[in-house]
């Protein structure tokens, strides 16, 4: 069958649709996928996984991963290195974006001592809940393709007891850009090399505090950032004293309704099924005013106000608001004196520290 028939036959069902057909840039892509896969497969390349950070509770936990096609000269575990190897974590961005996805394989999964079967979307990404009995701790999960090409991946647990979580965006709230966002994307994962991204000045520290008075703290960093850049951000989260925890980013590409996934919608949804997961928790939400964090953030209170514990917003200078959406003032204004949960305001970690001191919220 030609590339054009393939494009223009959507099978649902076993039956062609119109109403029901993804977007064209998603037909084109899956096709890319499969000419492209099939000929890496004739060399000799295999479907592998690359991990990602999971989270859940002692009933049941989320696992996440990536399937990509390597080279039979790759190591098996070569997506399994600790993050502190420096060995596969320091390379730039490009490298991650040059591989190959493997959609809809077959992936297994390993997990207290129960296996499980599951399969990889159109993107190559795995993303599902499993119901296991663990306990309260950090985790390993297996996940192979085929025997042979085990990995494992990290799963945090979070103890019924644990009170407060903390939700943290990433880009100009815990690390510096200073490049318009339509450029960020690009430069970030192509360009630049982790060790020049800049730390946002006080916030490590603020987040070390915050997981000190609050010792059972999860943490969860959620970002509209690629997953092909999540060994990039591990690693400089790690080399910059920040908590460790699960990192909940989005793919690039198509959809089956356009070019690219929203980046707002990613987040609500996101904030949704850790409310899901982790009902009994009420969160630190914190973000930049150069964006959409300050709305996002309001809305979700305002329909879950028992979830929010306090809403902390990085105020960007205006050169960096000029750079994030070309107006110099915020495009939503931080609410200090709403009713509802706390919320917070200032110019780094710094100031957010000292105001939650100055509010007995935190010990000096």
């Amino acid at each position: 069958m030609s590339i054009l028939s393939r494009l223009s036959t959507v099978v649902r069902g076993g039956s062609s649709t119109t109403t029901d057909r993804p977007h064209w840039a998603a037909r084109l892509e899956d096709v890319k996928n499969g000419v492209v896969g099939g000929a890496l497969r004739r060399l000799g390349w295999q479907p592998r996984v690359q991990p990602f950070h999971g989270y859940g509770s002692e009933r049941s936990v989320r696992v996440l991963a990536k399937i990509l096609y390597a080279s039979p000269s790759t190591p098996a575990d070569y997506h399994d290195q600790p993050v502190h190897d420096m060995r596969t974590m320091a390379v730039r961005g490009w490298r991650n974006f040059a591989g190959q996805v493997a959609p809809h394989r077959t992936v297994h999964v390993l997990l207290g001592q129960q296996q499980f079967t599951t399969r990889a979307d159109r993107s190559g990404i795995v993303d599902v809940t499993l119901e296991v009995s663990l306990p309260p701790g950090q985790h390993e999960a297996v996940l192979w393709t085929m025997p042979g090409n085990e990995v494992t991946a990290d799963i945090t647990v979070v103890p019924p007891t644990a009170q407060v979580g903390l939700v943290s965006d990433i880009d100009d709230t815990v690390m510096v850009t200073w490049l318009p966002r339509p450029m960020l994307a690009f430069w970030n994962a192509f360009v630049v090399h982790q060790s020049s991204r800049q730390v946002v000045p006080g916030m490590p520290r603020l987040y070390q505090r915050l997981l000190r008075e609050h010792p059972q703290m999860p943490v969860v960093y959620l970002s509209t950032g690629a997953w092909n850049v999540f060994p990039v951000l591990k690693r400089f989260l790690y080399r910059n004293g920040y908590p460790d925890g699960p990192l909940l980013l989005t793919d690039w590409g198509p959809t089956n309704t356009g070019f690219f996934r929203s980046g707002p919608d990613h987040k609500h949804r996101s904030l949704e099924r850790l409310r899901k997961a982790l009902p009994d928790l009420r969160w630190i939400l914190v973000g930049d005013d150069g964006q959409h964090d300050p709305t996002i953030y309001a809305e979700f209170a305002e329909r879950h106000p028992e979830a929010v514990e306090a809403i902390l917003i990085r105020e960007l200078t205006e050169p960096e608001q000029l750079l994030a959406h070309g107006t110099r003032k915020p495009l939503a204004e931080p609410r200090e004196d709403r009713d509802g949960p706390l919320s917070l305001s200032a110019p780094d970690g710094h100031g957010l520290l000292a105001k939650l001191q100055s509010l007995r919220m935190l010990a000096r």
